[in-house]
């Protein structure tokens, strides 16, 4: 991002106008649209990084192998309420 400070003061003015533009939070929005900025950057650069990057072979097909076993075995990493 060219200017990150610039994005970061941006997005804390909107939240500051969504939040009904109180006095004496500024640093609280500040702060909030920092770490918005700052994860969706993190992640825009990691999903780039791993769609670049070419897959392993070898950790694609353990990784099939694993999935397909937990699969024929019945078993979930997720369960019902």
């Amino acid at each position: 991002m060219p200017n990150l400070e610039e994005a970061i003061r941006e997005r804390a003015y909107h939240l500051w106008i969504a939040d009904g533009q109180p006095e004496g939070q500024a640093d609280i929005h500040w702060l909030n649209a920092q770490r918005e900025i700052l994860t969706t950057s993190v992640e825009s650069s990691g999903s780039n990084a791993a769609a670049a990057a070419p897959a392993d072979p070898g950790l694609v097909a353990t990784k099939s192998a694993k999935m397909a076993k937990v699969a024929r075995s019945g078993k979930s990493k997720t369960r019902a309420a």
